[in-house]
């Protein structure tokens, strides 16, 4: 939970069952320390157009894709600190936008109800919201431990588990409930770093033969909602078999 709200780095993403990452936070030991929050929970609402057109996009890998999401660290009262973020991705780059407000002033500008401060990063939101014109439409919530380097500064490793989503109910304030993503157990680590990822963490990976995979939390709920949606269509159980082995579903 940085003070710091621009960030530039390489994220790669990496799916655990329970052994793999006992295995795998052992072997770690050496070289990561875990942050002062210990195990939190992050608080997200994605917003997208009424046709889910950012997320569509960005399921077909463009070589640019971005999206808006509203953050907090534990669920908010009114006058708690959010981030509203745009976070973009440009050729393997991921850049993320913040801006802290309180939730009720970040509800209170989503809502068209007043307008951000002058500075560069509120321009680029407010930019981004006029021509987009996005409205909630998915909740995701998850519960984080994070670990930062202790050689390398910029490096930061997070494990997020029961990521869970829901479909109703999209404001910060209702609470972290929904319905999860992950088998119990799994996790999604993600490992970020400015640059190449230090060679003894590289190491630790390749022998423990774990391999980055491409996941996005967002990316895969909308997909598990597509592929719902079609169980509860008249479509033959063949048709059902194919769209699961398409790779419609993670």
């Amino acid at each position: 939970m940085s003070d710091n709200n621009t960030f530039k780095r390489i994220e790669k993403k990496y799916l655990l069952d329970k052994d793999k990452y006992i295995q795998l936070i052992d072997r770690l030991n050496p070289y990561i320390q875990l942050d002062e929050y210990g195990l939190h929970t992050i608080c997200n609402v994605y917003f997208d157009t009424e046709n889910f057109d950012l997320i569509r996009r960005s399921i077909d890998k463009p070589v640019y894709k971005e999206k808006l999401r509203l953050r907090s660290y534990g669920v908010p009262k009114k006058d708690s600190q959010v981030f509203l973020e745009i976070k973009k991705k440009y050729r393997g780059v991921v850049y993320k936008r913040r801006v802290s407000l309180t939730l009720e002033e970040a509800e209170s500008y989503l809502s068209n109800k007043c307008e951000l401060s002058e500075g560069q990063i509120e321009k680029e939101i407010d930019y981004f919201v006029k021509f987009y014109k996005p409205i909630p439409k998915i909740y995701i919530a998850y519960d984080r431990m994070a670990y930062f380097g202790k050689k390398e500064s910029n490096l930061r490793i997070t494990f997020d588990e029961n990521i869970r989503s829901r479909e109703d109910f999209l404001e910060l304030k209702y609470g972290d409930a929904g319905k999860l993503l992950l088998d119990k157990g799994n996790k999604l680590m993600e490992i970020k770093v400015s640059g190449a990822i230090p060679f003894e963490i590289s190491r630790v990976l390749s022998e423990l033969e774990i391999f980055p995979v491409s996941f996005s939390k967002y990316g895969n709920v909308y997909k598990n909602k597509l592929y719902s949606a079609k169980l509860n269509t008249d479509c033959t159980i063949e048709d059902k078999i194919d769209y699961i082995f398409d790779g419609n579903i993670a």
